[in-house]
């Protein structure tokens, strides 16, 4: 239906047979017109392949193409005179070969569609058609086939990453408590007054976390923006090979902390020992600093394999609840601030960037075009099992960062004037982000799968659900300056 009365491109699977081997699966995109390819696999388009003479197709063909699959340059001339004169020399199908690596969109010159004409017209990147036309210039039976299915209306890989995202702002938020033990509570309790025997201990604790205030939300969204066009125009191999490194940097020290926290909670085993350059450590962390380096080393190394999107996601969940214990947001003032700054940040580099740049930034850097094959490694990623076109679903580390330290805040402020569950903010919170990523994803499926940004539903469900509750309960006063009146632990701005 979309097909048909809309003209939407779709994708395409062109199988090929080179003197009946079969060979690799590539991906093209049909026109806006034409014939409407078969949903089965069964019922595709296979036909033997002819080069088209002249190879652009824009005149006459010279060359018979009579119940063939016309393979043809993409030229000068328009995609309808092209298939308008492939179809009249008898061929059933259009095979279009891109100027460079890449699809675009093949549309009739009045943006009306071309009844007339009635074969399939797809295009392919440029070397999925050279390698067609390579094979028949050396004289081999090229046979190709055309299918487009349909992807499942319902992809249990969202679900799946819409799971690991909540469960990874929950556990974050959550972790000071699940870490408490009996020896340890007065330091993982910030709320409780601190008697002078504790002052070591709240010294200590408060070292460690950064608060982040206006001035430093500010330049940090700047910043990101600008680390975001450096990525996008210079973006190479190396450069994620650096990231990747920082990536297992990163993800070996949270993972290392989180094992070794739990440990201790259950386990009163201290012994120590003494390495050389490190000092005195006890013998648990240094076991578990060894499997944390051998997991990242091993998910370094197959970080192309089909698997590998396990240890990518196990690094990166750590690696952003670590972050989200040391970086909090004092109040909802910074919180409006940081939130707000990202929300324009996410609309302006997914939806209008392309008018600038005549494609979306946030996109072309998440699937790491440019890059070698690599792509940036600060994703959680899940495969689509059901989809029989493959790929991953993939939700980046700022749209669980940034509404984290908002929910994190809730919770703190909860705990600090004794709410209870219902009558305080986290819970309602979480289900906010909830809500809000569930939207990201309906907006994903119907938009067809074009990149959505998820601080566009996710900041109006976080912060939008927390400034109203405020305001309903006479509270958003004491919210908007928490934390002004005392010193704060740290700050971004001057770390």
């Amino acid at each position: 239906f979309l097909y048909q009365y809309f003209g939407l491109n779709f994708q395409v699977k062109v199988d090929n047979w080179v003197n009946g081997v079969a060979g690799e699966t590539y991906t093209g995109v049909t026109a806006r017109f034409g014939a409407i390819l078969p949903l089965e696999v069964d019922k595709s388009v296979k036909l033997s392949a002819i080069v088209a003479n002249p190879l652009t197709c824009c005149s006459t063909p010279s060359t018979k193409l009579s119940n063939s699959i016309a393979l043809v340059a993409r030229g000068d001339c328009s995609f309808e005179a092209k298939a308008n004169l492939a179809q009249s020399n008898g061929a059933k199908a259009l095979l279009v070969i891109n100027d460079d690596e890449g699809t675009i969109e093949m549309g009739c010159d009045d943006d009306t569609p071309a009844t007339n004409i009635t074969i399939p017209i797809v295009m392919v990147p440029k070397s999925t058609g050279e390698s067609f036309r390579k094979a028949l210039q050396e004289g081999h039976k090229v046979e190709i086939g055309l299918w487009a299915p349909d992807r499942p209306v319902v992809s249990f890989s969202v679900a799946f990453l819409w799971l690991m995202a909540v469960s990874t702002v929950a556990t974050a938020s959550l972790w000071p408590e699940i870490a408490k033990t009996k020896d340890s509570e007065p330091r993982y309790d910030d709320f409780s007054p601190k008697s002078a025997s504790d002052g070591a201990t709240s010294k200590e604790n408060t070292e460690e976390i950064i608060n982040i205030d206006v001035k430093s939300a500010i330049i940090f969204v700047i910043s990101a923006s600008t680390f975001l066009v450096l990525l996008f125009f210079f973006m190479s191999s190396w450069f994620v090979w650096l990231l990747i490194v920082l990536f297992c940097i990163g993800g070996v020290e949270g993972m290392h902390t989180l094992i070794v926290t739990l440990i201790s909670r259950g386990c009163t085993c201290q012994k120590k020992v003494t390495l050389p350059y490190f000092g005195e450590t006890t013998i648990v962390s240094l076991i578990v600093l060894i499997f944390c380096l051998a997991f990242a080393i091993a998910w370094a190394i197959t970080r192309k394999a089909s698997f590998s999107w396990i240890g990518q996601d196990v690094l990166g969940i750590c690696l952003m609840i670590s972050i989200l214990q040391v970086a909090r947001l004092p109040n909802i003032k910074v919180a409006t601030v940081l939130l707000c700054c990202a929300f324009v940040y996410d609309i302006f580099w997914v939806f209008l960037s392309p008018i600038i740049f005549h494609q979306s930034v946030m996109i072309a850097v998440a699937k790491g075009n440019n890059s070698g094959g690599e792509s940036i490694p600060m994703l959680l990623r899940f495969p689509r099992l059901t989809d029989p076109w493959g790929g991953y679903d993939m939700i980046g580390f700022g749209d669980i960062l940034f509404p984290g330290l908002l929910v994190g805040f809730s919770l703190r402020f909860d705990k600090e004037n004794k709410k209870s569950w219902a009558g305080g903010y986290f819970i309602w919170l979480m289900v906010g982000y909830a809500f809000g990523l569930f939207f990201t994803y309906l907006g994903l499926y119907l938009m067809h799968g074009h990149g959505q940004p998820a601080l566009l539903y996710l900041v109006p469900c976080t912060l939008g659900v927390c400034v109203v509750l405020g305001l309903i309960r006479g509270e958003l006063k004491d919210l908007w300056n928490h934390g002004s009146s005392s010193t704060p632990a740290a700050s971004l701005g001057g770390a």
